[in-house]
């Protein structure tokens, strides 16, 4: 050999030693589950959806019962008012039937007492009468006359009693009389009044008790459907675990068949190098450029199980929480080491060079807006008015990595649409 191609055959080895140490490698391989794995996270998974159907079923049956008997409680309300209005009615009626009847007494004893005074005037008439020899009646006044000047004497004196005396008397009788039944009548008014006042209480008391029977149903039934709910929302938790599981095995998948493919391009550089290596001067080779996207989804699925701390983290990693309040503050968000959901993003994106603000709110405009259905691993999935309340990190197949709230840990789950932003923010 001469030494030109000593010469050549070294300068191609160095060559091939520089380009392959300069190279991106591809970092060993992550986990892979095995399809039984998944199968059985899917199966557990698909058992809590199961649950939470029942639970549903469940639920909005004892929501419209509670409904029945919200309206049930309503409707007796009413009678118990209705009740409450016919017994102020009835004791109305009840009091003015008593004053009535003590007005007609009053009356019908003013008229007996007139009776006995026109009868005491009368008899005080009748013995001025005799004492004058005359008598009163309308035959035995004119029996005994003696002569006509005392049978015309006689028959004035009748006059005079008739006209005054006994027409009084009869009048005077006549209004005792009517007195007397008004008396009876109003007497009898009160009687009915009373029962009609007793019954309205009764009926009052009967609609209390049905009333009270109603709202202890109704306070039964709202909590088992309070029971149901917190069941129903126990199972949800579970079932986003569980989805969360499987979501995490998938990506794993994901991730080592991406690692595969990434292998496969490796080798094929490689390959490709080491004959530019081997080309005569004046061949260049390309650089490879580095898979940023990934490595923003690798960092923030790194963070899996990390706690939930509202106002945690930043580009470095986890950081403690701050108080909010409320919510965060009774979970001791304060006091913990994680990431909130924005938190979580400042780090993710911090390994490419992309420093985030830490709220969602600003996240959403930092940079391209592109349409949901048009969404790809890497993008930023927001939620509420303007992205402010919740933001989680697109992974593909359905699936996000999220900080998701107090109490909970970073974890892989599926997209949820209610509420979701129409647009996704593209940063690579």
């Amino acid at each position: 050999m001469s030494v030109l191609t000593r010469l050549s055959a070294a300068t191609a080895l160095v060559l091939t030693l520089v380009f392959a140490g300069s190279a991106h490698a591809v970092p060993p391989p992550p986990p892979n589950p095995s399809d039984d794995q998944i199968s059985a996270g899917r199966a557990d998974a698909d058992a809590k959806a199961a649950r939470v159907g029942e639970l549903t079923g469940q639920l909005s049956q004892a929501e419209a019962k509670l409904q029945e008997l919200n309206d049930e409680v309503a409707f007796k309300a009413e009678l118990a008012n209705k009740a409450r209005v016919d017994l102020e009615i009835a004791q109305q009626a009840a009091d003015q039937a008593k004053r009535d009847a003590d007005w007609a007494r009053t009356e019908a004893d003013a008229a007996g007492k007139a009776v006995e005074d026109s009868r005491r005037q009368l008899d005080e008439f009748a013995a001025a009468s005799y004492s004058q020899r005359s008598a009163v009646g309308s035959v035995s006044a004119f029996i005994g006359a003696k002569s006509p000047e005392d049978l015309l004497a006689r028959a004035q004196m009748l006059n005079n009693v008739s006209s005054s005396g006994l027409n009084v008397l009869d009048r005077i009788q006549q209004e005792q009389a009517e007195k007397a039944n008004k008396d009876s009548s109003a007497r009898a008014a009160l009687g009915k009044a009373e029962e009609k006042q007793k019954a309205a209480d009764q009926a009052k008391r009967d609609a209390d008790t049905a009333q009270q029977t109603a709202i202890d149903a109704q306070r039964a039934q709202a909590g088992r459907a309070a029971a149901l709910e917190n069941d129903k929302a126990s199972v949800e938790r579970q079932l986003a675990d569980a989805r969360g599981v499987v979501g995490g095995l998938e990506a794993q998948r994901k991730q080592y068949d991406q690692w595969l493919e990434d292998k496969r391009r490796e080798d094929e550089e490689n390959a490709k190098r080491a004959a530019a290596a081997a080309a005569p001067v004046g061949v260049a080779a390309a650089a490879p450029s580095g898979n940023r996207v990934q490595t923003v989804i690798n960092r923030a699925l790194a963070q899996r199980g990390v706690i939930y701390a509202w106002g945690g983290g930043n580009y470095n990693g986890p950081t403690y929480g701050i108080r909010d309040g409320g919510v965060a503050d009774e979970f001791g968000d304060y006091a913990k080491i994680g990431f909130d959901c924005s938190g979580l993003m400042m780090y993710a994106f911090a390994g490419v060079g992309i420093y985030l603000p830490h709220y969602s709110g600003y996240q959403y405009n930092s940079g391209r807006k592109v349409p949901l259905s048009q969404m790809a691993p890497g993008d930023m999935l927001f939620w509420g008015p303007g992205g402010g309340t919740h933001v989680a990190l697109y992974l593909g197949g359905g699936m996000m990595v999220e900080a998701p709230y107090s109490g909970a840990v970073v974890r892989v789950a599926p997209v949820r649409y209610g509420g979701i932003m129409p647009y996704v923010t593209r940063m690579l």
